[in-house]
């Protein structure tokens, strides 16, 4: 039984969140967390509480479950509303900036044992 947690309108742009994001595909949990922990890029510490939040939620659905074969199933990142900003530019002119944001959604499952016949 899989869980899902979703991150919604995280003000980073997709791009530096998924460099994150393939790093953890994939992966047992316990292996995510603490590459997450250690990890000095910014968008890691909001990852780290969505994967803890989906392994809460697969906790409620799978009650007395084992959560040391939990694995990120899918993880996946889309870009959310991008904010328009103008900034100075010389001459009177204006440049514009655009504040981007994402969606991010980790699904957790646990690892199924292939059996051969």
């Amino acid at each position: 039984m899989e869980a899902v947690a979703k991150l919604r309108n995280y003000p980073t742009s997709p791009r530096k969140m998924r460099l994150l994001a393939d790093l953890i595909r994939g992966k047992k949990v316990e292996y995510v967390l603490a590459e997450l922990e250690h990890s000095s890029k910014h968008p890691s510490v909001p990852l780290r509480k969505l994967v803890l939040s989906a392994i809460n939620n697969w906790k409620q659905k799978n009650e007395g479950g084992d959560e040391s074969q939990l694995v990120v199933k899918t993880i996946f990142v889309d870009g959310a509303r991008t904010l328009k900003r103008m900034r100075p530019a010389p001459q009177g002119r204006g440049y514009r900036v655009r504040k981007r944001s994402n969606h991010v959604t980790v699904i957790v499952d646990t690892k199924e044992i292939k059996e051969t016949k």
